[in-house]
Order: C-alpha cells, then sequence, then structure tokens
C-alpha cells in the first residue's frame, strides 16, 4: 500500500496503540479510533504478565508470538522511555509455578522450547520468597518472565503516538459500522458521521465480534470477565511473581501487588462484585498470608477478548477488501502485543513476516 495511505484503526487499548505505532512509522496517516478513552478497557485491566500464565498448554502459534514479544519487551520498553519520558516498568523478577498437575508436561516442553524452567526445591522457593503461604509441595521457576506496568505501557505508547505528525487519535469516538464500496471496506460508521480511509484495521478487543457481525462475519470472540485487586505492601515484600491453583500475584517495583483473575462469562457487563472480591481475598491470602494484613486499594473488571485457543486474528480479510483484522488475543493481549504488530505491519507493507502468518489469517476462520 502507498506510504501516502490512511488507515483507520478501530479499538485504542495495547494492540491498537502499538499497530498505530509500527503503520505510522512506515509513513502515510493513521487515525485511531476509540469509543472510550484510549487503553482503558483490558488492556488497563489487566496484570501485565508477558508470558501466557501456562505457556506450554497453548498452541504453537500462540508460542511464536509470545517468545518474540518476550525477546522484545525489554528494547520496546526503552524505546519508549527514551521518547517520552514515561517507563513503562518492564520488571523481570521471574514466576514460580505451584503444585501443578503437569508438571511434567511443563518441564518437557520446555526442553522442547529451551526455555529456562526448571524444578526448584521447596526450601530453595520459601528462601526466595519468604512471604509465600505454607503447605505448598512442589515448585518450577523460569527466572527470566517479566512484567509490564500496562497503564504505563498504554500511557506511553499513547504519548510516543502524539508526538507523530501523521497520527490523529480521536477518543470517545464509537464506531457503529462500516462503510462499503461493493463489497469493499472504505471506511467506518461513527456517532459523529462517516470517516474514509484506504485501509480499515480492527483491533477492538472483545468488541471486535459485534462489529464484524455488521458485514455478516461471525468473529468467535466474546467478552469474558475477569476480576483484579491490587495492594499495597513494602517494596521488598515480594520479590517474585507466583502462581498457584488458577491464581497469581504480581509485584511492582513500588510495592504494590496485583492479584487475579477470575475468568466469567458474563456479556459486556463489567460490574465488580462481592462475590469475586471475597474469592480473590481468599486466594490471595493463602498464597500470601500477609496479605492480610496489607492494604487493599483496588478492585475492578475487564474484559478479555475471548477467541478460541487463545489464537488471536491478524491479517486482510479477501473477501472485503480494505478491511484487516488484529484482535482476539484473549488472555494474552499485552503478552502478545509487539509481536502481533510486528507481524501486522510486515504484511501491511509487504515485508517477509517475521514468523508464519498462517496460523493467524482472518480468511480461513472466519465464517459467512
Amino acid at each position: 500500500m502507498s506510504t501516502t495511505a490512511h488507515t483507520l484503526i478501530v479499538g485504542a487499548g495495547a494492540i491498537g496503540l502499538l499497530t498505530a505505532l509500527s503503520l505510522a512509522e512506515q509513513g502515510g496517516s493513521v487515525t485511531l479510533l476509540d469509543r472510550q478513552a484510549a487503553g482503558r478497557e483490558s488492556s488497563w485491566a489487566g496484570g501485565g504478565i508477558v508470558s501466557p500464565l501456562y505457556p506450554w498448554r497453548y498452541s504453537p502459534a500462540v508460542t511464536a508470538l509470545a517468545h518474540w514479544s518476550q525477546d522484545f519487551y525489554p528494547q520496546l520498553a526503552d524505546q519508549l522511555h527514551q521518547r517520552t519520558g514515561l517507563d513503562p516498568e518492564v520488571h523481570t523478577t521471574g514466576l514460580y509455578w505451584l503444585d501443578l498437575d503437569d508438571e511434567a508436561e511443563a518441564l518437557a516442553w520446555a526442553r522442547r522450547e529451551r526455555r529456562p524452567l526448571s524444578a526448584v526445591s521447596m526450601a530453595a522457593t520459601y528462601a526466595q520468597v519468604p512471604a509465600l503461604g505454607p503447605g505448598f509441595e512442589r515448585a518450577i521457576y523460569m527466572a527470566d518472565v517479566a512484567n509490564v506496568r500496562n497503564p504505563r505501557l498504554v500511557k506511553a505508547l499513547k504519548a510516543a503516538l502524539a508526538r507523530l505528525p501523521n497520527v490523529t487519535v480521536r477518543e470517545h469516538c464509537e464506531v457503529r459500522g462500516f462503510v462499503q464500496q461493493g463489497a469493499a471496506v472504505v471506511g467506518v460508521n461513527t456517532a459523529d458521521g462517516p470517516l474514509l480511509a484506504d485501509r480499515v484495521v480492527l483491533a477492538a478487543g472483545a468488541w471486535s465480534g459485534e462489529l464484524l457481525a455488521t458485514l455478516g462475519l461471525a468473529l468467535p470472540v466474546e467478552p469474558v470477565k475477569g476480576q483484579m485487586i491490587l495492594y499495597k505492601c513494602d517494596e521488598a515484600f515480594l520479590p517474585r511473581m507466583v502462581l498457584a491453583k488458577g491464581r497469581y500475584a504480581i509485584p511492582r517495583r513500588d510495592g504494590h501487588i496485583l492479584v487475579g483473575s477470575t475468568l466469567e462469562h458474563a456479556g459486556f457487563d463489567k460490574t465488580p462484585t462481592d462475590e469475586a472480591l471475597h474469592s480473590l481475598m481468599a486466594s490471595a491470602e493463602a498464597l500470601l498470608p500477609g496479605l492480610a494484613r496489607a492494604e487493599r486499594v483496588g478492585h475492578w473488571a475487564g474484559l478479555r477478548p475471548g477467541a478460541p485457543d487463545g489464537i488471536p486474528f491478524i491479517g486482510p480479510v479477501s473477501r472485503h477488501p480494505g478491511l484487516w483484522l488484529n484482535c482476539g488475543h484473549y488472555r494474552n493481549g499485552l503478552v502478545l502485543a509487539p509481536a502481533s504488530c510486528r507481524l501486522f505491519a510486515d504484511l501491511a507493507s509487504g515485508r517477509r513476516p517475521i514468523i508464519d502468518p498462517a496460523p493467524y489469517a482472518p480468511d480461513v476462520r472466519l465464517v459467512q
């Protein structure tokens, strides 16, 4: 596509923001639209672990994106910090998984993928994480797992875009459907009227399926609610991330501890509930008993874009020329964002893609 082309991106979460940055650096103009403030949906609500929670349980398609992103995240954070003065705080702590039912499968995956995951003694685990609760019997550990402070990441991405003369970010601009010329998509219909472009990119997270349905396409992406709680502790309270029984604790550099998360199919309802709060608190205190005495400073919910097997849709929709997708990352939007957006930019520019794009191609996975 011409370097003077205009691209509209629907959705300004981490995926939309980073897609905009990748395309803007290739030339042309980019307009980014969001139904509310940029980055305030799942990108803001998540925990920011730069790894799938159980990476060995995912397909090679997710693994390929995850590994590229994990290797690139420190560079991305440095670039954003230098350009904007905002530090996304990529914090490499390592991650302990406790009492896994599929520990053997995890270790076999690590050997196959050459990842630094290994079994460790509980004595060594408790020595590294003194705040850990009693009763755990087995642990595996991967030293190079980081977390990113996701609200700061989206702020840095937004600030980087604000410095580019060929990018416009339009917040509180709801997209209601697409403008077509025949089968081609040439723009979007918004609450403020139609906007036209040479290319339209759908990166609307949990809302992507509803928007694509206006074209008669069935995108298997649905909202999956997740609730989190946040504590404030001493900076030294938790030096490593820990995960047990499906719940995790993530330390930030300043002593904040995130604990999550629920998995709820409740449509587009984002209301935090007392039931989830009590369940999360019970998990938090079993994992780290000292949290019972810590200040709890937040409780919120977000909507993940649930997709089959967690494999995102990345690439053009050939039956509707001009329409592209970068959506459906489920629980791993922040993990996969750098690789997904680099792959998208490669496909859009005709460059050799960083990984095989076939598993993410919309054409073979959409139903009309």
